[in-house]
């Protein structure tokens, strides 16, 4: 087979291996399949809802992929249809699965299915749907949960860091509101998720819904991600970095020669924002010895030195250890040996600002919980909690599974013969929160503007569910722009729900 057979062919294959034969496993005179995305439950305790994104990419790829297999004529349609067969019976014995189901849907030459959905940067609460699945001919309502599985393993991850990165986010406004500049958080949580994730398609969806809350990254596929699928945004920013050395930069001058590596890097930046890793050898010698012989260069720039310690353990080493010898560098940290240096300012609410000519970044395991001590323990010490900029990686990121916010696709209603059934999930072995919904479903909004799901639905006027993809085409899109805009909103009725 040539290039595109084998694209159609994975196409077709885009499943788990349990699924190829549930075509026949249903009723007979079964019509449709509707279903469900929705997260059951969390294992972060403070989570009660998490963020809808990610939908909008998928159905872009998903309609390009099957294109291709639609786009096959007859001679190469026979050929993949037959490598099809080829592979289901290698891969379970005889059987009588066939591929005629396919070939029929060749000859329809589109995906009949509905999707309808809430708006993405919707914030949705824990056992809500954010979308349903049904199929729209009569002939394939095999298709609907035959997607299931690519589905899910398309949509956790997005939907998933997203959820995290505006938890995040909601961290560092809070403490920004009490000690610092507000305007500066967009920019204080950096992703440096990439290499960490389990491929480059991965770590764009994920590095895209860090970028709903933040505008620092690293990872250029994320921004690609969304200028391809979430384009129109106005010449919004949608990601930004720095010019920022490596380890390798910084060994290559020898240790010996690492002040004139400094040097070296002063001269080529002599504007803008520099990010430093200082931690290649001796980071308190960076602090003590390097930094204040060329204060006032550093002090004379039109722009920002920032150093970044890469080792240990980030609170100690940002906020000082209070274990060590008083005096000394460790027990001082990084900002207070940047504050003695530089200088401070002391802003509208009464903390401390570093001179805007130095700052500092930690990215090496920063989680929620680390973020929430460092920026305490600087307010502590009367420093704003914006003197640090935190690198948010794969151990946000990629320590997380399809389980964090126990995401499943479930079916909650057929048609046979002509007659609807709502069908549901509900093992006695289970402490309940693998319990589904049952029947159509909608999503309404109570007087506090919480989302609530509403079962055995029907054609409900004030349904959030929307249809965004019918019969191979996508009927809504957002912009990056406004999914972000969306977020800001459902972030402050979010904090209506707290107080009611």
């Amino acid at each position: 087979m040539n290039d595109r057979q084998n694209r159609a062919l994975d196409t077709l294959l885009s499943t788990d291996a349990y699924k190829l034969d549930h075509r026949r496993q249903y009723p007979k005179g079964t019509e449709f399949v509707y279903s469900n995305l929705t997260a059951r439950g969390t294992r972060l305790a403070d989570i009660d809802a998490t963020v809808f994104f990610g939908l909008q990419a998928y159905l872009q790829q998903l309609r390009q992929r099957w294109q291709v297999f639609f786009d096959l004529d007859p001679d190469e349609l026979d050929a993949v249809l037959t490598g099809y067969e080829e592979f289901v019976t290698a891969l379970l014995g005889p059987n009588d699965i066939g591929a005629e189901h396919f070939r029929e849907l060749h000859a329809l030459g589109y995906l009949p299915l509905r999707v309808r959905a809430v708006e993405e940067g919707t914030l949705i609460p824990l056992r809500v749907p954010y979308l349903t699945v049904e199929n729209t001919d009569p002939r394939f309502y095999w298709l609907t949960n035959y997607l299931e599985t690519e589905l899910s393993a398309q949509l956790w991850q997005p939907i998933t860091s997203a959820t995290l990165a505006w938890r995040n986010r909601a961290l560092l406004d809070e403490r920004a509101a009490l000690s610092g500049d507000e305007d500066a958080v967009k920019f204080q949580g950096h992703e440096f998720a990439y290499r960490g994730m389990s491929g480059t398609e991965a770590a764009a969806a994920s590095g895209a819904g860090h970028l709903i809350s933040f505008t620092g990254t690293d990872t250029l596929p994320a921004i690609r991600y969304i200028q391809q699928y979430y384009p129109g945004s106005d010449g919004e920013l949608i990601g930004a970095s720095v010019p920022a050395t490596e380890h390798s930069v910084m060994c290559a001058g020898g240790r010996d020669g690492e002040l004139q590596t400094f040097d070296r890097l002063l001269a080529l930046y002599p504007c803008g924002t520099l990010s430093v890793v200082s931690d290649t050898w001796n980071l308190w010698r960076v602090l003590t010895e390097y930094l204040p012989a060329r204060a006032d260069e550093i002090k004379s720039r039109s722009g920002k030195l920032v150093i970044r310690p890469d080792s240990g353990d980030p609170e100690l080493i940002l906020c000082g250890d209070p274990d060590a010898s008083v005096g000394t560098p460790e027990h001082k940290g990084v900002v207070r040996l940047l504050a003695e240096t530089f200088g401070t300012v002391v802003n509208g609410k009464g903390f401390r600002e570093l001179d805007a000519h130095v700052g500092a970044i930690y990215g090496d395991s920063i989680t929620y919980e680390r973020a929430d001590s460092i920026t305490r323990n600087l307010m502590d010490q009367g420093f704003a909690s914006t003197a640090v900029v935190f690198g948010f990686g794969s151990y946000t990121y990629q320590y997380q599974t399809r389980d964090t916010f126990k995401m499943a696709v479930k079916a909650t209603w057929v048609q046979v013969d002509g007659q609807g059934r709502d069908i549901l999930k509900d093992p006695i072995t289970d402490d309940g929160s693998k319990k589904s919904a049952t029947g159509r479903l909608a999503v309404r909004r109570r007087a506090d503007g919480r989302p609530y799901l509403i079962e055995h639905a029907e054609h409900d006027p004030d349904d959030e569910l929307r249809t965004v993809f019918e019969d191979g085409q996508l009927l809504r899109t957002q912009s990056f722009a406004a999914v972000r805009a969306n977020l800001r909103r459902q972030s402050a009725i979010r904090d209506q729900w707290a107080g009611t």
